[in-house]
């Protein structure tokens, strides 16, 4: 029964995408040769866009299926899918590309391929969207629910029974708990049945169970076999919850080597399409801000050159990607050589070696604009933890643990912790948790949101000195 239910809905979305694709498709069409939005078109053959929409259909549902974009996705997210669509429709529409080149009696409009393809990356985001919320609407109500059995240790199961709880949308009911420790703890389990040995849980297994979750501490993974051979060859889904949190430092995840799990336990978030985005938003923006910048740039070097005899710019060594060393680029706002007797400080609120042109810049955060062309470079990004100096991270890696996880992305302009007040003198402690936190949930809207609450409140801070 769950099988067919599984082909059902798999055949539900398929049908449901090609709704949309079609719609794109003729779409596109009309507004092409059936409107007077565009100029005059030149003659065509209706039956080559007939023909193009067949292919299309044929296209997106053959790559959409490899791709597994209509899997149960239910612990998925919806980032993950909007990027599984984007991805598949580029295939779809190279695929497309190449046979309409092979086939060269058929000539269709740039301008109709090109409409199709965005309108129809729009529909299938927004009616997946649509699609999704109304499951979890009818999950919410007690409809396509998953029979669900966890088994684990008391405390691994405690913690998964309260997070599928929570997401009540995803339509996980619990119907029952193995713990594997022997714990008898019903009242910390109320409400869940609590299964004594492994035959009450196969009897629940064969009523009507159709997921399995098994959560195991590190130590007890040896049980996951003993759990298997009593599962049998029952057809389930089982997942496996791993208790690695004491050892995954930043983005853990599980990738695939050639049949081989493998668990990576840190990682950037920045690399492949990830990266070629953000390289791209930090050219376009810092192309734009410095040219639009290059007026206020100016007004600045003629402040200090006019009241003072010191270089406009000034050169540091900081610590960014991977540890790698760059000169990062400030305007001046100290007096020359002003560590020739303190050494190498952290500025203070009323630090005597800051000129008062330069006080004014330090408060303004105006002395940091230079910094563009580094991000222009590549040294820096736009959006990123603060770099610090190479002295400095020596001394914070030993008094601070997991501070040097905040190099596995380029160093920024403006950052989370910035944007939150966690700058100047505040705990590094404080700054580092937000850095971190950052890159765990690195996305390109999350640097458009940083930028944007840059400009509020990023310039103008009473930590800023």
């Amino acid at each position: 029964m769950l099988k067919q239910h599984s082909q059902f809905f798999k055949s539900l979305m398929c049908l449901h995408d090609l709704f949309f694709v079609s719609l794109a498709w003729w779409l596109a069409y009309l507004v092409r040769f059936q409107t007077d939005l565009l100029p005059e078109p030149e003659p065509h053959v209706f039956r080559h866009y007939v023909l193009g929409w067949i292919l299309a259909l044929a296209f997106w549902a053959i790559v959409f299926q490899l791709l597994g974009l209509y899997r149960p996705r239910r612990i998925s997210t919806y980032w993950a899918e909007a990027a599984d669509i984007v991805k598949g429709s580029l295939l779809a529409l190279l695929i497309f590309l190449g046979m309409i080149f092979l086939l060269r009696d058929v000539v269709l409009s740039r301008f109709v391929v090109i409409f199709f393809f965005v309108c129809s990356v729009v529909f299938l985001q927004i009616s997946r969207v649509v699609f999704r919320e109304g499951l979890r609407f009818l999950r919410r109500q007690g409809y396509n629910l998953r029979h669900t059995l966890v088994i684990g240790s008391f405390v691994q199961a405690r913690r998964l029974i309260d997070k599928l709880e929570w997401h009540r949308h995803l339509g996980f009911h619990i119907v029952g708990v193995y713990l594997i420790d022997g714990s008898s703890t019903d009242k910390a389990l109320e409400g869940v049945r609590l299964l004594k040995n492994p035959v009450e849980a196969m009897e629940l297994v064969r009523s009507g169970v159709d997921q399995v979750f098994v959560t195991l501490p590190f130590g007890e993974v040896g049980r996951l076999r003993e759990i298997r051979n009593w599962l049998g060859e029952e057809p389930i889904t089982i997942h496996l919850v791993p208790d690695l949190a004491e050892f995954v430092n930043l983005r853990g995840r599980i990738e695939e080597f050639d049949g081989l799990p493998v668990i990576s336990l840190q990682d950037s978030p920045l690399y492949g399409w990830n990266s070629l985005l953000k390289r791209v938003l930090d050219l376009l923006l810092g192309i734009f801000g410095s040219v639009l910048a290059s007026p206020l740039m100016l007004l600045i070097g003629l402040g200090i050159k006019l009241t003072s005899s010191d270089p406009v710019l000034y050169r540091q060594e900081r610590t960014g990607l991977d540890g790698r060393k760059f000169q990062m680029v400030k305007f001046r706002t100290m007096v020359e050589d002003a560590e020739k007797i303190t050494g190498p400080v952290w500025a203070n609120r009323d630090d005597p070696r800051v000129t008062p042109f330069g006080r004014w810049l330090r408060r303004t955060s105006l002395d940091e604009l230079p910094q563009l062309f580094n991000v222009i470079k590549g040294e820096m990004s736009l959006v990123g933890p603060r770099p610090e100096r190479p002295l400095f991270v020596e001394q914070f890696r030993e008094a601070v643990p997991k501070y040097l996880l905040r190099h596995k992305v380029k160093a920024g302009m403006t950052g989370w912790a910035q944007v939150n007040g966690w700058r100047g003198q505040t705990p590094l402690e404080k700054r580092l948790e937000y850095d971190l936190y950052y890159i765990e949930n690195w996305s390109l809207g999350f640097d458009l949101k940083i930028l944007l609450l840059t400009l509020f409140r990023g310039f103008l801070h009473r930590n800023a000195y």
